[in-house]
């Protein structure tokens, strides 16, 4: 059993012939009483000390699991965001490649049908070009046959002289002949337009 400061300053020895000195033994146990109870209230205040102590331990050790968690949860989501920001992006330069095909395809068939309107406006060109000139050269005859002097006529005088003529014009011969009057660098310049 364990003796109290009290038990301690208490105690009662048997007196015994020869014995030790009252007054003495009182004052030493006296003085080891106080003693005790000090080491009693420093255990006693050393032991709240490390329950305390014991306490705040566990509260750091939870808080360190918690930031523990709290770290591999952080670490799992900047994983994770900037795994869905990967593919965010790549979704993105997806969409944006797509259409820049579109616009590039777009563009290809908008210069081919520019390129196909070229061409038959050239076509168109050529085509009035030759239509004026076949115009302007008929114009010229009739400019020609209608400034001839009549009495020179070839077909006139047989008229006068009382024979008939017929006379069937061709018109392709009618042009090359006149093809053949004009300068050569007109000849030319009307072929590369045809």
């Amino acid at each position: 059993m364990r003796m109290t400061p009290l038990d301690v300053q208490s105690h009662q020895f048997a007196h015994r012939l020869r014995g030790f000195d009252p007054d003495e033994v009182s004052a030493f146990l006296r003085i080891v009483s106080e003693d005790y109870e000090g080491l009693v209230h420093e255990t006693n205040h050393q032991a709240d000390r490390i329950r305390r102590l014991e306490g705040r331990l566990e509260e750091l050790s939870a808080q360190e699991d918690l930031l523990k968690q709290t770290l591999i949860s952080a670490q799992a989501m900047t994983e994770e965001l900037r795994a869905a920001a990967e593919r965010e992006a790549d979704l993105r330069l997806a969409e944006v490649e797509v259409r820049a095909e579109k616009i590039l395809d777009a563009s290809h068939r908008r210069a081919a049908h520019l390129a196909q309107d070229i061409r038959e406006m050239r076509a168109l060109r050529s085509r009035l070009a030759e239509s004026f000139r076949s115009a302007a050269e008929t114009h010229l005859s009739l400019l020609d046959t209608l400034e001839a002097d009549p009495e020179q006529d070839p077909l006139i005088q047989g008229l006068v002289e009382g024979t008939v003529a017929y006379l069937q014009r061709d018109s392709r011969t009618a042009r090359s002949k006149k093809d053949e009057s004009r300068p050569a660098a007109e000849r030319d310049k009307g072929a590369k337009q045809a």
